[in-house]
């Protein structure tokens, strides 16, 4: 059997520590480079379903992440005015093996990086180290790699294989499909923030409301709720607007680009706008995807996360599929006898199980109840949703997008 040690792994994200964390519990060695030079809690909240926190089980991290999160207890759709369409409880108070989680992106990140340190050594991680391109040869590949903050700086080294996840910029994609295209802009740009507010509903709802064309709100809570019953609140709204389709997660965002839409958005459980306005920092981020690659990688380079499979941010599957991602790459390697053989049963595996999440994402996401309501009331408050749509064809709706995202049917 081939000598599978020294991976390297360009990006020091949620996909490529996952999947430093995998090959380490497989005794494979591997190496991350990432090209930020600190990691900074950027972002904001990332939503984990239980397809997800079960490999992270599976790597000993479930207790550090439900400290640094709040598990979620319902998922629940409302109209804009209000009015609960849907509601059912969520991962194992649905049945699941393990929690649904919210946590910060960065919190995430956090625990991850603290992991892969302690296990793989503090060097396991070079940061302000940007891995521009790899050459695939028959018993290894040559990486270049730049220096961040001096880009004269550059070496080349030998390693046994190369994972592409540096993300939706991801310079290894542009390397292997350079007629892939620019990013697919869907029409809808999305505003989100992270602010201290009162707990709402149960204090662990993931609250999808409204409609695109008439504005959309995805609101959940990133901690529990401390002694003045304030919790870190994470909201995302969802508005139909002419954008370019450029990708930065860092670019501030302006309240009066979008409140207008939210003004008249106060419930007996949120008051909507008042949430917004008191937010300090808004991100703002056009919600883009790319056609699905036919595969991803050659020979010794592979792709994973959004450098594979960049998908419109709906029903939580961002990071969730670049962590199924990471635990298929590890049984591939385990269980092909080359790291060719293993990247090509991985891309086998990954490439159309994914295609179809993106492509789902476009057109019947989960919050698709949120559109059928939407056109089928007009928009208008309704007396009976039973009357709108029945709940046969709101199970039917939800159970078709978790078999497409890979989500076990819970006990």
């Amino acid at each position: 059997m081939e000598h599978k040690d020294d991976i390297l792994i360009a990006g020091a994200g949620i996909g490529g520590l996952t999947l430093a964390l995998q090959l380490h519990h497989a005794g494979i060695s591997c190496q991350v480079h990432e090209a930020a030079p600190d990691l900074i809690p950027i972002g904001a909240g990332v939503n984990l379903l239980p397809h997800s926190t079960g490999v992270l089980a599976e790597l000993g991290l479930l207790d550090r992440l439900r400290a640094a999160s709040i598990e979620t207890r319902e998922s629940a759709f409302y109209n804009r005015h209000g009015q609960l369409v849907y509601a059912e409880p969520a991962g194992r108070h649905a049945g699941h093996d393990t929690p649904q989680l919210s946590i910060h992106r960065g919190a995430l990140q956090s625990v991850l990086l603290e992991a892969v340190r302690e296990r793989l050594g503090v060097g396991a991680v070079q940061l302000g180290s940007t891995v521009t391109a790899a050459t695939s040869y028959e018993d290894r590949v040559e990486v270049t790699i730049v220096r961040t903050t001096d880009q004269s700086v550059t070496r080349t080294i030998p390693v046994a294989g190369v994972v592409g996840a540096d993300g939706i910029h991801s310079a290894l994609r542009k390397q292997l499909h350079p007629d892939d295209g620019a990013p697919l802009y869907s029409g809808v740009t999305m505003w989100r923030g992270v602010v201290r507010a009162p707990s709402f509903l149960t204090g662990g709802s993931m609250v999808r409301a409204g409609w695109l064309a008439s504005g959309k709100l995805v609101i959940y809570p990133l901690t529990e709720p401390d002694a003045d019953g304030t919790q870190l609140i994470n909201w995302v709204a969802e508005v139909e607007r002419a954008r370019p389709a450029d990708r930065e997660w860092s670019r501030v965002g302006k309240l009066e680009d979008f409140i207008d839409v939210f003004a008249d958005w106060k419930f007996e459980w949120l008051d909507v706008p008042a949430l917004m306005a008191s937010t300090e920092t808004i991100l703002e981020y056009p919600m883009v995807d790319q056609d699905p690659l036919p595969q991803w990688g050659g020979g010794r380079i592979t792709l994973l996360g959004d450098a594979a499979h960049p998908m419109v941010p709906r029903g939580s599957n961002g990071a969730g599929q670049a962590i199924l991602d990471t635990r298929a790459l590890r049984a591939a390697l385990e269980a092909q006898p080359t790291i060719e053989r293993a990247f090509s049963a991985y891309e086998a595996e990954r490439v159309p199980a994914t295609a179809t999440v993106v492509l789902t994402n476009r057109t019947n996401p989960p919050d698709a109840i949120l559109r059928e309501v939407y056109e089928r009331t007009g928009d208008e408050p309704f007396e009976n949703i039973d009357d709108v749509i029945s709940q046969t064809e709101i199970a039917t709706l939800v159970q078709t997008y978790r078999e497409v995202t890979g989500m076990r049917p819970s006990a």
